[in-house]
């Protein structure tokens, strides 16, 4: 939970990640828009997970319970170094170095006013089709995260012509 000027700081870290019902940002509170608007409004509607997940973009993860984003964190942190002056992690990767993957061959149809799901190219190409998404809920018309290539942590940004065509907007 955070209200009032303390929810500026959480804005400027790198990652936030909230539980529903359980978590909230928001400056002022619904007692005040009560008093000021008239308006009944709840605490996660007013500024709970899926409102910062979906609307404003300040959470990058949303999730179920707290062991959830518990496991979310270790996932995000196996990508990162601990610090500037390291490399990120390598892992071990047992995908043979020339598997081929038949089905990239048909995800980008002839037309080309027809969409696509590049998440299935990037599950395509990355190792053991492992990616981990951030802001999936935000921005859906493009793709952020981080996946593995022959066991090097990479960032990935890609357009998704799956939605908005994957034009970029406001």
């Amino acid at each position: 939970p955070c209200a009032g000027g303390a929810v500026y700081s959480p804005a400027l870290t790198d990652f936030i990640l909230m539980t529903e019902q359980n978590s909230y940002m928001f400056v002022t509170g619904p007692k005040v828009v009560k008093s000021v608007t008239g308006e009944d409004i709840s605490t996660e509607d007013l500024g709970g997970a899926d409102v910062h997940a979906r609307k404003s973009g300040v959470a990058h993860f949303s999730v179920a319970d707290e062991q959830t984003g518990i496991e979310t964190m270790r996932e995000l942190i196996s990508y990162l170094p601990q610090n500037n002056l390291e490399e990120a992690p390598i892992e071990d990767c047992a995908d043979p170095i020339n598997r081929l993957e038949d089905a990239l061959n048909a995800i980008v149809p002839d037309n080309p006013n027809m969409p696509y799901d590049m998440k299935s190219v990037i599950s395509g190409i990355v190792d053991c089709n492992k990616f981990l998404e951030i802001h999936k809920d935000f921005a859906r018309n493009i793709i952020v995260g981080f996946a593995r290539f022959n066991g090097v942590s990479t960032g990935i940004v890609a357009n998704q012509p799956n939605f908005l065509a994957g034009v970029l907007d406001c």
